[in-house]
């Protein structure tokens, strides 16, 4: 089958087409490089690097593709904040360009990677797919709506569309950025070098941090099993874990203490967010496979190889 993944040189984008390409799935990528890394892709995987919104490349990469995984998007809570308009632009305009290419390819299938925080604050936990969606911020207004784009052209055009939201992502190959950078690597990599992490608000809120490998099977099955058009499904693990309980598990991890500040000062986010998966069972037989503890160990071996690496050339 051909594939095209948009913003498919990203974390969660380059696991998904590395993982289609060893299926023997025939991979095209589209991604504008703003924050994704191209030698993190299969050497077997059609790179070109653009913009989701550019219609005309979209054409032509989409030409003979059956599936679409649209993942381009900008993903920083805090950055979209301060640039709402290009949150719009890029993730809402991006995904209304693409269905429109995706109609005049005549492509059968597309799936969005949605997120969690759309729901915002829910007095009902787990959450489900049926909850009123409170988008707290800009970058979970524009996933809520390119959700009602996707929704809407699917049915207009004929193009069977999925959309997942997935909740805590995270996995080797996640990207630190020096501001607001997502807490589990950011935790690891400050552990490991001695350093104190800064827990946002009380550290008491809690979140369902779910693996790599498991969203990007649930990708995957979204995009190639049937029956599935017109569903949106939450991607976790039904599990929440504290931010406090996130760092006692990787001290337990370390063997060591790794001392944190608190800064009461500024929001950690909603103060509980976890997802009701009984959906995603039923319609993709998806269920998580990695816990969390697991999970921790594997992106602590990933980080530990790493510096070993480092080390090793500079020496």
């Amino acid at each position: 089958m051909k594939i095209l993944v948009t913003g498919g040189a990203g974390f969660i984008g380059s696991a998904l087409a590395n993982h289609l390409v060893s299926l023997g799935h025939r991979v095209r990528v589209i991604d504008d490089l703003s924050s994704g890394d191209p030698s993190a892709l299969d050497n077997a995987v059609a790179f070109t690097r653009g913009e989701v919104r550019d219609i005309p490349k979209l054409w032509t990469l989409l030409r003979e593709v059956e599936v679409v995984f649209h993942l381009a998007a900008r993903v920083s809570v805090s950055e979209s904040i301060l640039y709402p308009v290009e949150y719009n632009e890029v993730n809402v305009g991006g995904t209304v360009s693409l269905m429109t290419a995706a109609r005049d390819a005549g492509v059968r299938r597309v799936v969005l990677a949605s997120s969690g925080t759309v729901y915002g604050d829910q007095d009902e936990q787990p959450v489900k797919e049926t909850a009123l969606v409170r988008p707290p911020n800009p970058y979970a207004v524009s996933k809520i709506a390119s959700e009602y784009y996707l929704s809407a052209l699917g049915a207009l055009y004929d193009i069977e569309v999925v959309m997942l939201r997935i909740f805590n992502a995270y996995g080797p190959g996640q990207a630190v950025p020096p501001s607001h950078p997502p807490v589990i690597p950011h935790f690891i990599r400050q552990a490991l070098a001695g350093s104190t992490p800064t827990i946002f608000g009380s550290g008491k809120q809690t979140r369902d941090f779910i693996h790599i490998s498991d969203v990007v099977n649930a990708l995957t099955t979204a995009g190639l099993t049937n029956n599935v058009n017109g569903f949106i499904l939450n991607i976790g693990t039904g599990r929440e874990v504290s931010i406090n309980d996130l760092l006692k598990k990787m001290e337990n991890l370390l063997g060591r203490r790794a001392l944190s500040l608190h800064n009461p000062g500024q929001s950690g986010g909603v103060s509980r967010l976890v997802a009701e998966t009984e959906l995603a069972r039923k319609v993709l037989g998806f269920q998580a496979k990695v816990e969390i503890d697991e999970g921790l160990r594997l992106m602590l071996r990933h980080y530990e190889k790493m510096a070993s690496s480092s080390s090793e050339a500079g020496a």
